[in-house]
């Protein structure tokens, strides 16, 4: 009987440490300050570095906020860009990559986390500042954005309003 219950014991332990995680799996997640947001979808974080990092939301496309070069200032761009700011400015968020880490203009393109855990690239299309965007090969969570468009489309929510 006492081996059952030891084995019992290991077995249990074992399961606590595999759903509630290591001591690696629990380490802290690097948090960065927003210093300054572009616009719905592009901010600048501090990195250490003297200029700071830009930071492109992966997998969404916030109508322009201003215009430039090519392109036009988009319906809702400055809402997403005042939503955007409201949200981030002058607070910590935390970056999950995917496989390209760089677009083509040097940007870091990032799955972007709030201090309470809030997924932003998520928050944005579910509340209608941002649009489905993907290009392969950083698609993690496609299927995940395309539900959440629909949703907020279907809802007339931001830029999809009735």
């Amino acid at each position: 009987m006492n081996k059952y219950l030891k084995l019992l014991a290991v077995l249990l332990l074992s399961t606590i440490f595999l759903y509630c995680g290591s001591p690696a799996q629990s380490e802290e997640v690097e948090k960065f300050l927003v210093t300054k947001v572009v616009d719905g979808d592009t901010f600048w974080i501090e990195d250490g570095s003297p200029k700071g990092q830009k930071i492109r939301l992966i997998g969404v496309d916030a109508p322009e906020s201003r215009r430039t070069g090519r392109k036009e200032i988009g319906y809702y761009g400055k809402e997403a860009k005042e939503f955007l700011t409201r949200l981030i400015l002058n607070k910590h968020v935390s970056l999950e990559f995917d496989v390209d880490k760089f677009d083509r203009y040097g940007r870091t393109l990032a799955y972007v986390y709030l201090e309470d855990g809030t997924f932003l690239n998520k928050y944005l299309v579910d509340n209608g500042y941002a649009v489905l965007m993907t290009y392969p090969p950083n698609v993690k969570y496609v299927e995940l954005f395309t539900a959440a468009q629909t949703k907020a489309r279907d809802s007339g929510k931001g830029l999809w309003g009735k």
